[in-house]
Order: C-alpha cells, then structure tokens, then sequence
C-alpha cells in the first residue's frame, strides 16, 4: 500500500504512515498553518486520470468480501489551522480514489479521509451507512467544535444523505457529486434483466463498452483533435490516451465482473430508495454538482429535484462534464469550495477567518471572463498620496489596513468588475467587498437571478453586509469596500446619476475609529458614457402588475436596512430599463485618506462631523472627474482602441492631465 502514498485507517482508528502522523484516541493532529496574504499558496497536482487507474490497479484486491476501511491520502499534509475532517464516499467502483486529482489543494483545508469498498465486498447498503455513521459519530464527539464534510459520488452521495438523514444533530456539510438518487429514471435499472440473459461468453467484452462511455478517455482522444496541434503531438497524445483506455477496460474487467456488478446495480437500487424515502429529514447544508454530459444517471434533472426537497441546498451544474465528474479536467473541487461559500471550521460561517484567498490560477480564471469588458471601459485608476499629489493608479491607499473605501455606487454596481481586480493585480490587496446578501442567500425561489452568479465575487473576498461583518472585518485589519447608497444608488432614477443617497446615521465612522481605520472617500464616474435609463423605478410601479411582481421579487432575498425609514432603507429589487450609449470610459479617484480614532467614537458629534466630511469629498471627487473626463483625448472608445492597436494590448492608455 505504501506505493500509493496512503494511510490506512479503520473505521474507528487508524494505523500511521511514514510521512506524517494522524491522531489516536483523541490526540491532536500535527497542523501547518496556510500563509493568508492576497493569493493564497498553490500546489500544482502532477496527477492525471493514468495516476488514478495505476492507483486504482492497487486497490482490487481478489479476496473474497475484503473488508471495507478508510485511507487517508499522503498528499494531504499541509492541513491549515482547525481543518475540518473531510470523508469521501465513492460511487460504485469503491476503490475511493476519485478525489485523487484533488488530494494536493483539498489538503490545505481539510483533514481527508477515503472510503474503500473492494470489488468482492458485498455489504448491504444499511451496513455500509452504519460504518460511515460509526466514524462520523466518533470524530463528532472528538472535535465537536468542527464540522464534518461528506462528499460522495453517486452511491456514495446516497451514503451521505442517508447518514444525515439519521443524524440531524451532527454537524454536517454535504458535496453531492452526480447523486444515485436518480437510479429509479436511469437506464441503469434496466442492465440487470440484462446481463443475466447475456451468455457468460460476454462477460469480459461489457467492460470494453464502458470504456467507451462519453467522459472517459474516448472524450480526451476527441479533445486533442479539436485542439489542433501538430499531427506528431496529436497522435503522440491519441497514443497515450489508447493505452490509458487498455488500462481503463482491464481495471473495468477487474472491478465489474458480472456478478460483482449485479450486485452493485441491486446496492444502487437499494441507496436509491432508502435515501429518497429519508429526504425529507435530512437537515445539512447541501452543495450538488451535477454533470449535463452524465451518460450513466439523469443527474442535471436530479440536481433540480433535490434542490427544492432539501432545505438548505444549492446546485452547480458543469454542462460539458460527465458522471466522474472529480477525474475530469479543469475540474477544482477546491475552487468549487470557495465560491460557493461552502468552507468553515467552526459551527457557524465565519466569512473573515475562514476566507482563503484565490490562488492566482483561481484568479486569472475569475477575471479571465471581464477581459473583455475591461478593454471597453478602459478604467482610469488616480490615488492621493499623503501629501495630497495626485498619482495614476492606486500608490496612494495606504499598505497597511484596517482601511475603509467609502464611495458612490455606479449603476448596476458595474464597480465590482474593475476594482478588486485592480487592488490585486497593482497592489496585492485582497479588497472585501460588502455586498448585499441577496448574492449570498435567498429566502425563497422566484424570479431573481440564482445565487451562482454572484461566485465570482464570492471567489474574491466578497461579504453580506452587516454591522457584525463590518466589526469583523476591521479587527482583521482588511481593506474593505463599502457603498453606502447600496442598491438604491446602483439602481437609482433617471437623472439621478452620480447623486449620493446615503442613509443619515454614521455608523460605518464609529466603527471605523473602533479600531482606528483610514477612510478613503472615493468615486466612480462613467456609467453614463455606457448605458442611459429609460424606464426607472418610477416608472414600473405605475403599473400595478408589475408593482406586485417586485413586491414578491424583494421578499425573495434578505432584507437590509429595514428599520432606516425613507428611500435609503430597504429597497425593492427591480432591472431599470436602460438602452446602451456609444462606450465611453470609466474611472476611479481616491481622495485625501480620513484619519479616525477615540474622538470620533467617544462623540457622536464629532463622527457626524467626520461623515458629512466623508460626503462631501466623495462629491467633490465625482465633480473633478466629471470636468477633467472632458480632457481625455482617449475617452471614447475608438481612441483607445486605437492605441492598444498601436501600443500592444497590455499598455496602459493615457487619461487627462492630472
């Protein structure tokens, strides 16, 4: 076992491996803590699908009904601070190694152990969710501070779902891959009549034909030949893949005789139905991921279903993906983690301590999609330095936080797209935005956009605005974001571009001087060479249909500000209609950084005093902008199009003298 980098672990105890140790008994596990700066470390996997099947020959074991146990991976050895356990449940192969091209980025943030269920085991499905049950109880009562995650693959995901159901008081987090649920509307429940009418002369070519199940090595034969690179490297990689699919049928062979595999589709049929009939008391946080390209199990209508069964419950589907989802490429079960919010260490979700920074593949990948827009609006970035000059791009914002950003919000919030990006790539700022929690949460389904839209902005930091967050925030000495107009300036009026609607008590002052943050009053101008309201909030409500529609599209997500009476308090989400405008440009200027401190916390007067000075310096920013902006020999488009053609598309465009 030693040439697979495994620990081999009993359901209950373990024994311990060479390269670092797990606990006994309740001992604590060794812990290396994970540098948190604005990218976090990256360790890139060397594994690939042909690592999976060389690991899994190990794993088949010829005896009869070898007993199931746990494995813990080597390469999960740089667990951060107060790591959760995470136990993966596999499908029906059960050797546990899905999360194998996994194993390196998950072990920074999770204690991992693997489920193995040997190919002539034949436990029934109750016996199997017992002995997951008798781990999952034990290291409850070891760390019952810590969450426990279940993430399992087709049976595995009927596994966990069943623990859950049984264990309602138990703190756990499940990842549902491809769930076998859906086993009643597959094609699978039809192969057993089948493969008993099969001559047994047969039995070694059915493995052949799963091999050639989209999704397996046929769907990477088919990539190189779209990709188009020289004939020599295509067919060097089309040779390579053929000995990959010989491996994959022989380990099929050895993994899914025919009667190892009728036991497997009765084991399926009976997950199916106990974790259907216990739905309903299953009461943990659920994150499915289901494949469009499944060819096994119909598991992109299976991800809806349970999502309106289980309460707590969000899907991502992969439409291009296929039932082993985990081995496929450019899969990232880690980036999947961090934006859907799916990562804590305590009992409650902590978004400041159990933030882990995007790695700079994660970030490229995020802003990979705004490169496009980023050459349209040709953002303008100006800073003041101390001793007030005035300097292109962000020198000026102070290195060290707590630091508070306070500004107006452009319509549609379209800020978002250029200024975390910016912080990190000119700066190695990670910034927080406070956002609205709808992006977070909705309170029932309906008509707003669903929640995974909004992981990009949760992959970089973003956080549901509250005094709490805020609070925390500052004592972590971050650099925040924080609007105070919130959705009312994002979707404002017509006419009413650039005019601040900021509630009239300064909270966000005194909390600042709490811990003695810098506030930096800042703009942003150019919504209006983009796009022009036609059709507002105004507008809509006159007709009574629509009005009741936005009534019952608000009461979809998270009331904010309900006790602030007047237009600044909670506001109804409605899309104003706007028409688009020959593209301009954007820009951002950070004034003269606020210093705050005890005077401002001690007086209410004072921090009255400090805010109303906060106000009129992000007006006096728009205003600067606004009149300068009429300098820029590159504010349309055209021009700056011009000269990226001219000076390469990496080149910073020149903006008004400054």
């Amino acid at each position: 076992m030693a040439a697979t980098g495994l620990h081999v672990l009993s359901a209950v105890g373990l024994r311990i491996g060479e390269k670092h140790k797990l606990s006994v008994g309740g001992v604590a596990l060794p812990r290396v803590s994970v540098s948190v700066t604005a990218f976090s470390s990256e360790q890139r996997s060397a594994k690939s699908f042909r690592d999976y099947l060389e690991a899994a020959r190990e794993f088949i074991r010829p005896e009869e009904n070898s007993p199931s146990r746990w494995f813990s991976p080597l390469e999960s050895k740089a667990r951060c601070d107060r790591a959760p356990l995470l136990l993966f449940l596999p499908g029906i192969d059960g050797n546990g190694l899905g999360l194998m091209r996994q194993h390196h980025k998950l072990g920074q943030m999770f204690d991992i152990w693997c489920f193995h269920i040997p190919p002539s085991n034949r436990t029934a499905f109750p016996d199997l969710v017992r002995m997951v049950e008798t781990t999952v109880k034990s290291e409850s009562q070891r760390s019952p501070g810590k969450p426990i995650y279940l993430v399992g693959e087709s049976l595995g995901a009927c596994i966990a779902l069943a623990v859950a159901s049984c264990n309602p008081h138990i703190d756990l987090l499940l990842i549902l891959s491809n769930p076998a649920t859906s086993f009643g509307n597959s094609s699978l429940q039809h192969l057993s009549p089948l493969l008993k009418l099969l001559p047994h002369q047969l039995d070694l070519a059915f493995p052949s034909v799963l091999s050639l199940i989209p999704g397996g090595p046929l769907k990477r034969m088919i990539a190189h030949w779209v990709r188009g690179l020289p004939e020599n490297e295509t067919a060097a990689n089309i040779y390579q893949d053929l000995v990959t699919a010989s491996t994959f049928t022989s380990i099929l062979a050895d993994t899914f005789g025919r009667e190892t595999l009728l036991w497997k589709l009765k084991l399926l049929d009976s997950a199916s139905l106990f974790a259907n009939a216990h739905l309903h008391l299953v009461q943990a946080q659920t994150l499915i991921l289901s494949s469009g390209n499944d060819h096994i199990l119909p598991s992109t209508c299976e991800g809806k279903r349970l999502r309106k069964k289980l309460p707590k419950c969000e899907v991502r589907s992969f439409k291009e993906n296929g039932h082993c989802l985990f081995l496929e490429d450019g899969i990232d079960l880690v980036s999947i983690i961090k934006a859907t919010s799916f990562y804590r260490r305590g009992r409650h979700q902590d978004y400041i301590s159990d933030f882990i920074p995007p790695t700079f593949s994660e970030f490229n990948k995020c802003y990979g999609v705004n490169r496009l827009l980023e050459v349209i609006m040709g953002p303008v970035f100006l800073s003041t330095t101390v001793d007030g000059k005035v300097v292109r791009g962000l020198g000026g914002i102070p290195s060290e936080g707590p630091v508070l950003l306070v500004g107006n919000h452009m319509l549609l919030a379209s800020d978002k797209i250029s200024l975390p990006g910016q912080f990190v790539h000119e700066r190695n700022i990670n910034l927080r935005p406070l956002v609205h929690p709808m992006m977070f949460t909705r309170m029932r389904d309906g008509l707003l956009p669903d929640v995974s839209g909004y992981d990009t902005l949760r992959m970089m930091g973003s956080v549901p605005i509250s005094a709490t967050h805020l609070h925390n925030l500052l004592s972590a000495k971050s650099h925040i974001l924080l609007f105070p107009g919130g959705i009312r300036e994002a979707l404002h009026r017509k006419g009413e571009e650039y005019k601040l609607m900021w509630p009239e008590k300064p909270e966000f002052v005194r909390a600042a001087a709490k811990f003695g943050a810098k506030i930096v009053p800042f703009c942003g101008v150019g919504e209006d060479d983009f796009l022009k309201v036609v059709v507002d909030y105004n507008d809509q409500i006159k007709v009574p249909i629509v009005r009741e529609v936005l009534k019952r599209v608000t009461a979809e997500g998270p009331e904010v500000r309900g006790s602030v009476e007047g237009e600044e308090g909670n506001q109804d989400f409605h899309m104003p209609g706007v028409i688009p405008k020959c593209p301009g440009r954007y820009y951002y200027y950070f004034g003269k950084v606020i210093e705050t401190g005890e005077e401002e916390l001690r007086d209410r007067e004072k921090a009255k005093e400090v805010y109303a000075e906060v106000k009129k310096e992000v007006e006096r920013c728009i205003e600067f902008v606004k009149q300068r902006r009429e300098e820029d020999p590159y504010r349309p488009l055209l021009s700056r199009l011009h000269y990226h053609l001219k000076h390469g598309l990496l080149t910073q465009v020149p903006t008004f003298p400054f």
